[in-house]
C-alpha cells in the first residue's frame, strides 16, 4: 500500500538522521530543523505547478515527517522530563 511505502520512507529517513546527526538538544533546535524542512517543502510548492517536482516535495516532506518524529522521541519521550534526558 502507499502509506506503508511512505511510513517506510520516513522510518528510514529517521534511521539515517539518528545515526549522523546527534540528539536535538533543545525544543528550539528542534523546531529550527522542522522549520528549516518544512521551508525547503514549501519552496517546492510555490513553484509554478508545470515547475513542481513531485518527488523533491516527497522528500521534503518526508524529512518534515521524520524531525517531528525525532523531535518526539528526542524531546518528549517518558524519560525526558523538564527538560532532563
Amino acid at each position: 500500500l502507499v502509506e506503508r511505502k511512505a511510513i517506510k520512507e520516513v522510518e528510514n529517513e529517521l534511521r539515517e538522521a539518528t545515526k549522523r546527526f546527534p540528539a536535538f538538544a533543545s525544543p528550539h533546535e528542534g523546531y529550527a530543523i522542522i522549520k528549516e524542512e518544512l521551508d525547503e517543502l514549501w519552496q517546492e510548492v510555490k513553484r509554478n505547478q508545470a515547475n513542481q517536482d513531485r518527488q523533491i516535495m516527497r522528500k521534503e516532506a518526508m524529512q518534515v515527517a521524520a524531525m517531528a518524529i525525532r523531535f518526539m522521541e528526542d524531546l518528549c519521550g517518558e524519560e525526558t522530563k523538564h527538560g532532563e534526558r
